[in-house]
């Protein structure tokens, strides 16, 4: 996965003109059956690896697959091994790209540094709060109500852009701000008349107002914390020079021991407690989720840095955009959530405000082409893709 493009296409022009065509056809006329046939499967693997339709599907398919698996995972009625879970995924993680290191299928891996993984580690207990908090965040609210409070994570990171980068915000971001405001605001009150409604199958309406707080509590830790981690690691990442496999890799190793250790600090280990939290009748279902949850981490960072290649920065934000909606749909087939004329309407504000977001920082970004100077430092696809947390 190389730098983020931000060329919206690219001209490709041979070098020999029409003597490398000739050429070409030569050497096809000249190529054995059995090597012609592995040129036409190369060459097929090259038109999918540089379709942007796949890529923006695949993009999408990564973020709403971890979300609904996540989810699924934390949703059990006595799940309160969150850090565990964490654990696992990181060490799956981190198997997965050993893996993929020793096949040779990663080579831009950098060996590693002790002194990196000191000035790192800062940045991954950052990581630690982020994750810790969006997976109790989604413990207690709905797909739909945390997609919608997650857009406020943007506020956050673009005005602590402003104090500490130099930022600025535009009037039509300040709209998509607005907007985002009011569809939590909705989503909020959508919730609430819903619990007192029972619809969350809680016989006493005040127990589901309580888990409704704990959630909204967890959720605005989560804001705070993903704020943190962007704005940490844009400033730190600068520094380090890290690619696009030396971010996650870091980022996966140096969690593993702080969350093994806050698993064994704060939650149950006991065989009472386990069997609790892994069911018989669910138990299979739960351990391939908490895998795959560890593979499509690495699925997700390979298909941004896809569809930043193959598309633009540009593509990239409105496919971010437009992804929240069915994230949130797929809140309200997978686990029925409850569909009301708040909740549906709170998802529609935060979808326009998605797009009113993503097409002010196009213009935001088309002015700044316009301005001198001209060129900009090349920014990793891993960058792209931890600036725009607040999308996915």
């Amino acid at each position: 996965m190389g730098d983020k493009k931000n060329e919206d296409f690219v001209v490709q022009i041979s070098d020999g003109g029409f003597a490398g065509n000739e050429k070409e056809a030569f050497m096809t006329k000249a190529t054995p059956s059995g090597t012609r046939g592995q040129n036409e499967f190369s060459q097929s693997l090259s038109k999918l690896d540089n379709s942007p339709p796949l890529s923006v599907v695949a993009y999408c398919f990564s973020s709403i697959s971890m979300t609904v698996v996540n989810k699924y995972v934390v949703s059990g009625t006595f799940w309160n091994l969150n850090f565990f879970y964490l654990a696992i995924q990181a060490v799956v993680c981190i198997a997965a790209i050993s893996a993929c290191k020793s096949f040779g299928l990663i080579q831009n891996l950098a060996p590693f540094d002790r002194n990196k993984a000191r000035k790192w580690f800062p940045i991954s207990l950052l990581l630690v709060g982020m994750i810790y908090t969006s997976t109790k965040a989604l413990q207690f609210l709905s797909v739909p109500v945390y997609t919608i409070f997650k857009n406020l994570t943007i506020i956050v990171i673009a005005y602590g852009e402003v104090l500490w980068f130099g930022g600025s915000v535009t009037p039509l971001a300040l709209l998509s701000f607005g907007l985002m405001v009011l569809s939590s605001v909705v989503a909020a009150w959508a919730d609430i008349q819903s619990a007192i409604a029972g619809d969350f199958g809680h016989a006493d309406s005040s127990a589901a107002m309580s888990t409704l707080n704990a959630g909204y509590a967890w959720m605005g830790l989560n804001v705070f914390c993903t704020a943190s981690y962007v704005l940490g690691m844009r400033k730190v990442i600068k520094k380090m020079n890290f690619k696009d496999w030396d971010t996650m890799y870091y980022n996966n190793l140096l969690t593993i021991p702080v969350l093994f250790i806050c698993s064994l600090l704060a939650e149950d280990w006991s065989g009472t407690n386990f069997a609790k939290n892994f069911p018989d009748e669910s138990r299979n279902r739960i351990i391939i989720g908490m895998v795959y949850s560890g593979l499509a981490a690495i699925f997700i960072s390979y298909c941004s840095a896809w569809c930043i290649r193959v598309t633009s920065s540009t593509t990239y934000s409105m496919v971010g955009a437009l992804n929240k909606l069915p994230i949130a749909i797929s809140g309200l087939v997978f686990f029925a959530a409850p569909v009301t004329f708040g909740s549906v309407s709170a998802i529609v504000i935060g979808f326009v405000s998605g797009i009113v977001y993503a097409w002010a920082r196009v213009r935001q970004s088309s002015g700044s082409k316009d301005s001198l100077p001209t060129s900009r430092p090349p920014m990793s696809a891993s960058s792209q893709s931890s600036r725009d947390a607040a999308n996915s």
